[in-house]
């Protein structure tokens, strides 16, 4: 291919962008845990990166989870990235099959249509040219939709968008700025040649006709060379870092590599895989207290600028509604964890002063957990419902044993949680129990995630459930009408959906609600943030209670101690836990079957 000094700023910025991106790569790479490094050696070359390159190919070209939220704003982000990546695809093609060489200059597709005007010896010339005009079509819909998006985001689902810093800035502009001047350079040069496709010679035709267009295409070949090199220079250190680094991420991910309790290689790839969309943005409910900048997309802005903003760390719900919708799937409460650990005192041997005395033998573990037992009703009615079963139990904490842990680990504490986890695992295997249970959601997801225990850890809701089917406990319908609140810990926490809906399904009239399951509401009494007011929390719950109200429901169901002690505050209606329906569902069935009795 020929050379022409204008491509000098297309090769300028791409060869920096390398350079910049090898440099971070490299140094996050080294970052990662031996545990994580291991792990990358063991999977990189095995039939998961098959399933890595699909959801590649789905999340950051086709960008699906974002056309599941909206249409437009998905057709908005697939044009843009699946379009320009295979036009980048077919131009290589097209290049090769003209040069019939292997290799050619990187910037010879991109500026393939300066250097070659008649292009009848390529096979299937015409095809290539409607395929090159079509590519470049989608993209330009797409970048004008873009444009018309930073002025009417409601008309893409976002009531609300982010904050633009200098690069990113500069970035936006660029990407605007380089497919049209793409469009203008192509068809001033096929109207100079009477070349082109239905889009470029069409438009080309045209321009010859009312402009001088011999004079105008190479200024305008330059400022399409100059656009592209401001965005690959500005690229590293903006949001459309989130471009490359997504891939990398989502490659990690497939090899089992996640942010765990250190700040690491893995969290950096994280925190630049933010595209800041602003998805997450709109879904917090800390917009209801006037905390507007302190969302996910801020904080993963501050980490992935080395900032320690204890404001920006603590002062979160870490109810998990954020990572629901975030297109990239980031797990913004760990990196907030292993934040907040960086700004606090932590000491593995805070708890040293801990006994453990002897532990009884029991086939099942009931651990009531720090809330459970301040809402005494969901511990009697537990115990209650395990004695009609004749379930061989020990109670492990009725006396007041310590905490689970996770709210030291909440707090960013990792390693005086940790010690607990040590000292109530012991007790726990002591038992020789196979089965662990727990009315709290909170202890629950550490049961499961930290302890690494070699029986089973449930929720009290998968206990009664499983109690039900095998027959252990009979169940009676009262026909009151119930709306069933999803708590974060055990929702979008641990996913249990089903288990408790299908308990309230045996024992009322289950009514489905809008903002349930996976976009379910946090009651506001979180213990993962610990910079709101009372007041704030409290605004919260009752805008939750609200919504619930709406359905005119006698009982509010949950299946969480902190969420019933936080609706019972304000609620009009009935706040009972799980255990308490089910509980009045088998009295109530005793009475029948008696009444029944004696009739005989």
């Amino acid at each position: 291919m020929n050379f022409d000094p204008f491509v000098i700023p297309f090769l300028t910025g791409l060869s920096f962008l390398c350079a910049v991106l090898i440099f971070k790569y490299a140094k996050w790479f080294i970052k990662l845990s031996r545990e994580h490094k291991f792990k990358l050696l063991k999977w990189i070359f095995s039939h998961k990166i098959i399933l890595a390159l699909k959801e590649i190919f789905l999340e950051s070209l086709l960008h699906r989870k974002i056309f599941r939220r909206n249409f437009v704003l998905g057709y908005m982000h697939a044009s843009i990235a699946l379009g320009w990546l295979l036009l980048i695809i077919a131009g290589n093609l097209e290049t090769k099959l003209h040069s019939s060489k292997f290799f050619n200059m990187p910037y010879d597709p991109v500026f393939l249509k300066f250097f070659v005007h008649e292009r009848s010896g390529i096979p299937i010339a015409a095809f290539y040219t409607f395929v090159m005009d079509f590519l470049l079509l989608i993209i330009l819909i797409g970048i004008g939709l873009a444009v018309f998006k930073r002025f009417r985001s409601m008309l893409f689902g976002l009531k609300r968008t982010t904050r633009l810093k200098s690069f990113d800035k500069i970035a936006r502009y660029s990407i605007w700025l380089i497919f049209p001047l793409r469009f203008l350079a192509e068809s001033f040069t096929s109207g100079q040649y009477n070349t082109g496709g239905f889009l470029t010679g069409t438009a080309g035709h045209f321009f010859a006709a009312v402009l001088p267009v011999d004079y105008l295409s190479y200024p305008v070949w330059w400022g399409y060379s100059i656009m592209l090199c401001m965005f690959f220079i500005a690229l590293p250190f903006s949001r459309y870092m989130h471009i490359p680094t997504e891939v990398a991420l989502i490659m990690l991910r497939n090899f089992g590599i996640k942010t765990n309790k250190i700040y690491d290689g893995i969290t950096e790839f994280e925190v630049n895989s933010c595209p800041r969309c602003g998805i997450c943005i709109d879904v917090c409910q800390l917009n209801e207290v006037q905390a507007s900048d302190i969302q996910a997309v801020y904080f993963i802005q501050s980490s992935r600028e080395n900032k320690k903003d204890e404001r920006k760390a603590f002062n979160c719900l870490l109810c998990g509604r954020c990572e629901n919708v975030c297109p990239v799937g980031i797990e913004v409460n760990a990196i907030r964890i292993t934040k907040r650990k960086q700004l606090v005192f932590d000491n593995k041997n805070a708890f040293n002063f801990l006994t453990n005395g002897s532990t009884e033998k029991a086939d099942v573990i009931y651990y009531a957990g720090c809330m459970t037992h301040l809402t005494p009703a969901v511990k009697s009615s537990m115990c209650r419902i395990l004695d009609e079963a004749n379930v061989n139990y020990l109670f492990l904490d009725k006396d007041g044993s310590v905490c689970c842990g996770r709210p030291l680990l909440m707090a960013g504490k990792i390693e005086a949680a940790l010690s607990l986890v040590e000292k109530n695992k012991k007790k726990i295997l002591e038992s020789g129990a196979k089965t662990l249970v727990t009315s709290c959601p909170i202890c629950y997801k550490i049961f499961r995630e930290e302890y690494k225990l070699p029986i089973e850890a449930l929720h009290h809701s998968q206990y009664i459930l499983r109690l039900v089917r095998e027959k252990k406990i009979t169940l009676s319908n009262s026909q009151q009408c119930v709306v069933y609140h999803d708590p974060c810990e055990l929702g979008r926490g641990c996913g249990i959906y089903d288990e408790p809906r299908e308990i309230l399904s045996r024992t009322s009239q289950l009514v489905p609600m809008k903002n349930e399951k996976n976009n379910s509401w946090c009651c506001g009494g979180s213990l993962g943030d610990f910079k709101l007011s009372a007041e704030q929390k409290s605004e919260i719950t009752r805008d939750v209670l609200m919504e619930f109200m709406a359905y005119s429901p006698e009982i509010i169901a949950t299946a969480c101690p902190l969420c019933k002690k936080t609706f019972a505050k304000y609620g009009n209606a009935k706040i009972q836990d799980i255990a308490e329906i089910v509980l009045a569902s088998i009295l109530k069935e005793k009475v029948t079957e008696k009444k029944v009795e004696v009739l005989q």
